[in-house]
């Protein structure tokens, strides 16, 4: 499928736009406020107010026997309804804006977007980058040992934390289930990441995700939430947490951070949400023993507040779980800069476009491989990841 590409305007246009705006900004100055998108739904955005007008609306005058009409004050920490002006960039949960609210109709509308400091993207769909964050603090890359860790999903991600400026939080949850020998290998993954210098912390969660339905077909299971409620109340086997869900860790490093939660689906991202922000409600579900895969729960990018009255002390963007995470916007070269200990390599390769594949002569990835300082997984990860990148997606 083609990519989607923003048609080019010319300079002449360009100044036109930027003139028209400075005159629209300067005629709304009394009307604008700040405020922060919770939550994007297609055209519509929600904003909550974090600053006041300079001229606050007053309420119409009613004549006596005449009809009450409709009117919303604007008070601070309310959430409004907004549409977006022509010719700003796509918004994405997180975004600080300049807006204005109608009281007549309960609307408001987005002027302009401040400078963000970070922001996560992903493509959708059309093949279009999407932009799913702004102004992130911290990206908790969630894994679990049911269902099994994906070492190359957790490495896309540390490519994205990298190119969007965002710190790494590996947080292995289900942590109770790493007592049973099937999962060790999760971790000696975890072990892995360590050793590269990712901060990493363990939790464990009494949550419906550690719920196997026994062996049915997924497509039933998925056809109805009444189906897969009765099948989880009466086929459920024995595998349950033994261990209360630890969270000092995870909570003190993503105090008075804005923290976007990532990983497959049924880690139990939604579970944890809950447990650090109990009023989320954030709804679970079960993992199938077909598939050993968790079914898709969260539908749109929010915004939770730690203090919904104050932004500043940070929250948790809740975002639809994916299993890929494509990077067809990124080169070899973006590639490799996310792998902290095979970046420094790359220029030592006898060739300067040297792919790194196994057989490749005189790669330095490889030597080090043969010398024991680099795991050859990641070697493997990084090729598999340049590899699609280097593909046209058209």
């Amino acid at each position: 499928m083609a990519l989607i590409r923003q048609r080019k305007l010319t300079k002449q246009q360009l100044r036109r736009i930027d003139k028209q705006q400075a005159q629209q900004q300067e005629s709304l100055d009394g009307s604008l406020m700040d405020g922060v998108v919770m939550a994007h739904y297609g055209k519509q955005l929600e904003v909550q107010v974090t600053s006041l007008p300079a001229i606050i609306p007053s309420p119409p005058v009613v004549a006596e026997g005449d009809p009450e009409p409709f009117w919303q004050a604007i008070e601070l920490g309310d959430i409004w309804r907004c549409h977006v002006r022509t010719n700003l960039p796509m918004l994405a949960t997180g975004d600080k804006v300049r807006w204005v609210a109608d009281p007549n109709t309960g609307f408001g509308r987005i002027e302009s977007v401040q400078p963000r400091t970070s922001l996560v993207s992903r493509p959708d769909r059309y093949h279009k980058l999407k932009p799913v964050a702004a102004n992130v603090d911290i990206l908790a890359i969630v894994f679990a040992p049911l269902p099994a860790a994906a070492p190359n999903l957790i490495d896309r991600y540390l490519v994205v934390c990298h190119h969007a400026d965002v710190t790494p939080l590996l947080v292995l949850n289900k942590a109770d289930l790493l007592s049973i020998e099937d999962y060790a290998f999760t971790k000696e993954l975890l072990t892995q990441y360590q050793s590269l210098g990712y901060e990493a912390v363990l939790t464990s969660a009494p949550c419906p995700e550690n719920i196997l339905l026994n062996p049915v077909d997924d497509a039933q299971v998925k056809a109805s939430d009444d189906v897969m409620a009765d099948t989880a109340e009466t086929k459920e086997t024995s595998v349950q947490p033994t261990v209360e869900l630890g969270l000092t860790d995870l909570q003190q490093k993503i105090k008075d951070k804005l923290v976007i939660f990532a990983g497959q689906s049924g880690v139990g991202k939604s579970t944890l949400v809950n447990a650090l922000l109990p009023n989320s409600d954030q709804s679970v579900n079960i993992i199938s023993t077909n598939s050993k895969l968790g079914q898709h729960t969260t539908t749109t990018s929010r915004l939770l507040p730690f203090d919904p009255q104050d932004l500043t002390q940070g929250g948790i963007v809740d975002t639809p779980g994916i299993r890929e995470y494509g990077i067809w916007h990124l080169t070899p070269d973006d590639i490799i800069a996310g792998f902290v200990e095979l970046s420094p390599l790359a220029g030592q390769c006898q060739f300067r476009d040297c792919k790194h594949t196994h057989n490749s002569k005189g790669c330095a990835l490889w030597e080090a491989v043969a010398e024991g300082k680099v795991m050859q997984r990641r070697v493997e990860s990084l090729v598999t990841l340049q590899a699609e990148a280097d593909t046209p997606t058209y």
